[in-house]
């Protein structure tokens, strides 16, 4: 009488791991989905300068695709890959056996080419984190290494019969992945207007440039001059970065005339004339953040909303307005 071999431990294990790491990086990307939607106001532990910059990486040209958080993508896939991991198990009381046995086969095939599709993905951010961007997201990060580890249980995890052809459907789903990637990038990202339709600033695009980033491309009248002079006198101070599209925005409100009379002050030591140590002491965690009489407000601020905060009484013919406000 001879004895049955038990099968490895990883392969008893495998779907249990996929399914929990899956389930991790459901909340890693879920966490980033609210941040960006603006439920969150800022990704926490993470640093607002340097390599490390959950900020510059979330308010990137390169975060949002057809005006919807890459994030959430990642967290539907995440979650696919956790029911398929889990799929077999929520069949384990059906007597259906012929049943069982094909969305064993399945799902694991499934979970094979979601889980190369998002490594190939993954590799795409992480480039794009490393030469467009110049900073990286210990989110972002995360969710890379959760789909590494994916894709190499889902190898490994099981004894495959057909070693070739699993090589094969890799290939082509990484291409599919691929050529995916970069057409959409090339289509759906987005990309500002070169000159101001009915008062609306134009937007941030490409990358930024340090120490100056985007360069300022609409013009001041009397109005902007005045304010930028009268938030100055008052003590207002803009904190931002170079990279920051937001703080761009801002600028661009100004115009190039009225922000040389802003009190900005730059937090990003590859920035022009940089003062993070300013920054660090008036606890600023997000981009842009203005310093009113001793309190700060958060985010892209209209010129009447400005104006408003510090009492402003000469004219407020300003000539831009942000996209939908």
């Amino acid at each position: 009488m001879t004895r049955r071999r038990s099968a490895p431990w990883i392969h008893r294990w495998s779907r249990p791991l996929i399914g929990a790491i899956a389930l991790l990086g459901a909340l890693d990307t879920a966490y980033l989905t609210l941040v960006e939607l603006g439920v969150f106001k800022e990704a926490a532990l993470c640093p607002t300068s340097g390599v490390i910059n959950c900020q510059a990486v979330l308010t990137s040209s390169y975060a949002k695709l057809f005006g919807v958080p890459l994030s959430l993508f990642g967290f539907l896939a995440y979650v696919g890959i956790a029911l398929f991991a889990f799929a077999p198990q929520l069949l384990k009381s059906s007597n259906n056996k012929e049943l069982r046995a094909k969305v064993e086969d399945w799902s694991w095939l499934l979970i094979f080419a979601g889980a190369t599709a998002m490594v190939v993905f993954s590799g795409y951010l992480v480039y794009l984190m490393s030469f467009k961007i110049g900073a990286f997201c210990i989110y972002c990060l995360a969710s890379a290494v959760c789909s590494v580890a994916l894709f190499v249980l889902t190898i490994i995890g099981r004894a495959w019969e057909d070693i070739g052809q699993l090589f094969f459907t890799g290939i082509v789903v990484g291409m599919v992945a691929l050529i995916g990637t970069l057409g959409v990038y090339a289509t759906g990202a987005p990309v500002a207007t070169s000159q101001v339709t009915d008062g609306v600033i134009p937007l941030a695009s490409g990358t930024p440039k340090p120490p100056n980033g985007w360069e300022i491309t609409t013009t001041s009248s009397e109005a902007e001059i005045a304010l930028a002079r009268h938030l100055t006198e008052v003590g207002a101070k803009e904190y931002g970065a170079f990279w920051c599209p937001h703080c761009f925005e801002q600028k661009q409100l100004f115009g190039k005339e009225a922000f040389t009379e802003v009190d900005y002050v730059e937090c990003d030591p590859a920035g022009k004339n940089p003062q993070p140590q300013a920054c660090q002491g008036a606890g600023i965690q997000s981009y842009p953040s203005w310093e009113i009489n001793g309190k700060l407000y958060l985010g892209v601020q209209t010129l009447n909303e400005l104006a408003d905060l510090t009492n402003y009484q000469g004219s407020r013919d300003f000539k831009y307005t942000l996209p939908g406000r």
